[in-house]
């Protein structure tokens, strides 16, 4: 395919994911995706394989294919639609629901649409379906295989009443499942008028070229990183029944044009919920690859080819059913990537920044008898590069969401926002200091639920080159500290701070420009 065709197609495909994101975050009536925008959408192939992704939430997209890969299982028909969210089975943790629809044209499939979003419940044992404490994924919600909700066309109705039947807030899901089925929808509308444009053969023939030439660019990368074996190590904070560190570690060998990276030395599965499948590490792989090699390669299949994951069954980043695993995907992953890109950094230093926050800080608050559950994930600092100092209030890593702005959170739900800032003096000191961490302070009007599932707060986000560590973050309830992973019950009134990481700074702090030590004081950085 010539080069000027190849490029068209690509973009042309891109727009169809990104146009889906927009159809599902403009139809969506919960504030976690129609402001937060928590989900993702991808396009396929017909032999599954990644053509096209909306740049979202790097958690869920590189843990598609295995969602594609199931329902293609099922033998899927035109018209069908299918629903899921079963880590063991294609997902990644219960509240992200994903929907795969088949796309056809003259009645045969040609490609599969996939949307995923984070639900803000999906029942369980507590509002919002996060506990801190569950041993088993069945008290983390509903679990659902691979099963047609919408057959040849027609929606069934017995899967979707079962489905609202197991959630709190039903309408709220009902209508954020219409905006994934509209999505999807939207595709095929749009894959069809790429067919009428081009002609059949050359959509699936830009479909491989599209796909070879990011498997070309990023074995063209992976070619310039010297060939060897580097090691890292680094520890999730205990798995919210133990405060026991629990250990990651990371082999990753790079041989020519490609990168395979062994989990073997990672700790064994735990009670609680931090295990993560290995769906879940996989995107953490995939996410940091991307950054160490060119971020700018179109995101598709060919991305992943030259990559490979192990982890053995049975460990924290590979648990057999039926472990709780809602922290691995959140939570875990983020630690992941800290391990991955601390391995990476002994082959190319220069590519690799200090550490960010490496958390999601995840702070769940919902009433007991479903009338309201509202998720966020609370941003930190990113950690300083370089030849450049870390942003401040990010999202890092494996999650790319927006926060919940106050106005529609006090609108929605009985919260009131007391502090909203950034956290002064959280940045790891350095020639270029880290980001700075946030204090998101919400007071709750109604009794209510609080689960947080959290991370660094025993140790903070590191910093590289001679530049200091990141602060920790911290959790209050009703102005005591709690556990990084904690499910309370709280009366009306309780005020609930979330204090989170500061990013890890770059060189010696005594190098750092007189100039940027100024204008930190004046800007309240530094107290």
């Amino acid at each position: 395919m010539d080069a000027i065709t190849l490029e068209i197609l690509r973009n042309q495909l891109e727009s169809i994911a990104e146009e889906m994101g927009q159809v599902l975050i403009t139809g969506a009536y919960s504030p976690n995706i129609k402001e937060r925008r928590d989900c993702s959408t991808a396009l396929f192939d017909s032999a599954g394989r990644m053509v096209a992704q909306a740049e979202h939430i790097p958690v869920h997209l590189g843990a598609m294919p295995e969602a594609v890969e199931t329902v293609r299982e099922r033998d899927p028909h035109p018209g069908d639609v299918y629903v899921l969210n079963d880590p063991f089975a294609g997902g990644t943790h219960l509240p992200d629901i994903t929907m795969v629809s088949p796309l056809t044209v003259r009645e045969e499939i040609v490609g599969y649409a996939v949307s995923r979003a984070h639900h803000a419940d999906v029942g369980g044992s507590t509002p919002g379906s996060m506990p801190a404490g569950a041993r088993e994924i069945y008290e983390e919600g509903l679990r659902l295989p691979a099963v047609r909700l919408v057959s040849e066309g027609e929606t069934n109705d017995d899967v979707m009443d079962l489905l609202l039947a197991n959630v709190r807030n039903a309408g709220e899901r009902r209508a954020d499942l219409r905006a994934q089925l509209a999505a999807n929808d939207r595709a095929e509308e749009r894959l069809g008028d790429l067919f009428a444009e081009h002609g059949e053969g050359v959509v699936r023939e830009g479909f491989d070229a599209v796909i070879d030439y990011s498997r070309e660019r990023i074995e063209s990368e992976i070619r310039d990183l010297p060939d060897g074996t580097y090691e890292a190590t680094d520890v999730m904070e205990g798995d919210g029944i133990s405060e026991e560190d629990i250990p990651i570690e990371a082999a990753v060998t790079i041989e020519g044009e490609s990168i395979g990276v062994d989990f073997s030395g990672t700790a064994a599965q735990v009670p609680g919920n931090v295990n993560a499948p290995l769906a879940v590490a996989k995107s953490a792989v995939y996410f940091v690859v991307r950054c160490v090699t060119d971020p700018e390669i179109p995101p598709n299949h060919g991305c992943y080819a030259p990559v490979s994951v192990r982890a053995p069954e049975g460990s924290l980043l590979n648990p057999r059913s039926p472990a709780a695993v809602v922290g691995g995907n959140v939570e875990t992953s983020q630690r992941v990537t800290d391990t991955v890109f601390l391995a990476l950094a002994k082959a190319a230093p220069e590519r690799v920044p200090a550490q960010g926050q490496g958390t999601m800080n995840n702070l769940t608050v919902g009433g007991r008898s479903g009338e309201f559950a509202y998720y966020e994930t609370i941003g930190g600092g990113f950690g300083a590069r370089a030849g450049k100092d870390g942003m401040d209030g990010v999202q890092v890593g494996m999650t790319n969401t927006l926060n919940t702005p106050i106005e529609s959170l006090e609108t929605e739900y009985p919260l009131r926002v007391e502090e909203y800032s950034l956290r002064a003096n959280s940045g790891g000191r350095g020639r270029y200091r880290g980001g700075l961490g946030l204090v998101r302070s919400v007071r709750v009007e109604e009794n209510a639920t609080v689960s947080l599932l959290t991370e660094r707060r025993r140790y903070g986000p590191r910093g590289v080159a001679g530049g200091e560590d990141g602060t920790p973050g911290e959790n209050l309830i009703a102005g005591k500290a709690v556990p990084a992973k904690t499910t309370r019950d709280v009366p009306a009134g309780t005020l609930i701070t979330v204090r989170t990481p500061g990013g890890g700074g770059h060189g010696d702090p005594a190098e750092r420009d007189s100039t940027l030590a100024e204008r930190d004081r004046e800007n309240g950085v530094v107290e």
